[in-house]
């Protein structure tokens, strides 16, 4: 009986590639640990350069050393000049020298980028330096495809505070202003439907989402941005990114779990569960 010739061997391909600046967690909640989670559940390559390390648990955070500068630089010419990157996500900046530096550094990418502004963890924890977010309005958002601050960090970087939905076309104003092509401000914080509005100062779409009545969301920010970034290296625009992202935090959200005795985690896995 005859036999059919064999299918030639596959041979792999790789999958997009989206690097993340942050901060490491050590808890694997939020930061660089989370944003890699929510890369391959969403079927990217994750790579990082870490800026500072964290001791961190559910409780809060107990400790932060940043890197030096050269550490960060080295961190990130060592991947973009070898791997190459289909978008970039930051997030845990912490001094003014380190902003200063991912921003030049992403000045000469040709990727899209999103920013995450984090400046308090959602214990409250500081970290960012205050004297940091004149560096990040004038040198990081510039070169942001999409800045994605929550109501703290609209009010810390502009002024603006956000206490109904009709203010947060006031906040993306404000925050375009710096020079981002997109704003996406973060209505979590507000009564109601998670709602968050996507602009750039021409278009605007508004997302809701229902809220989901569960504790346990560390990692929500760093989540979403790093989920936009996703989308952006698979191919997609930026209306669709940011929804396709924010649908996947929201399912996470619903999924988080308890862990310590404190906040828990979003669920980076519950497509799989």
């Amino acid at each position: 009986m005859a036999t059919s010739p064999a299918s030639p061997p596959r041979t792999p391909v790789a999958p997009p590639r989206v690097l993340t600046v942050a901060g490491s967690d050590s808890g694997g909640g939020a930061g660089i640990q989370a944003d890699l989670k929510a890369m391959l559940a969403l079927g990217v390559h994750g790579m990082s350069v870490i800026t500072a390390v964290t001791a961190q648990n559910s409780l809060g955070v107990n400790g932060a050393w940043e890197l030096p500068a050269e550490a960060v630089r080295a961190q990130f010419r060592s991947v973009v000049d070898d791997i190459g990157v289909q978008a970039v996500k930051t997030g845990m900046l912490a001094s003014a020298e380190l902003v200063d530096t991912v921003a030049g550094l992403l000045a000469d990418v040709s990727a899209p980028v999103v920013v995450d502004p984090v400046g308090v963890s959602k214990h409250g924890d500081a970290l960012l330096a205050t004297e940091a977010l004149d560096t990040v309005r004038t040198r990081l958002l510039p070169v942001a495809t999409v800045a994605t601050p929550n109501l703290d960090e609209v009010a810390q970087l502009t002024g603006v505070e956000v206490a109904e939905e009709r203010d947060l076309r006031r906040a993306a104003d404000a925050i375009l202003g710096f020079g981002p092509r997109w704003a996406l401000i973060k209505g979590g914080h507000l009564e109601g439907d998670a709602v968050d509005l996507l602009t750039d100062g021409t278009e605007e779409h508004w997302l809701r989402a229902a809220r989901h009545d569960n504790r346990h969301t560390h990692g929500t920010g760093c989540t979403l941005a790093s989920a936009i970034a996703s989308y952006l290296a698979l191919g997609a625009d930026v209306p669709r990114a940011v929804t396709a992202g924010k649908e996947y935090v929201t399912g996470a959200i619903a999924a988080g779990f308890p862990l310590g005795r404190g906040i828990g985690p979003v669920d980076h896995g519950w497509r799989w569960r």
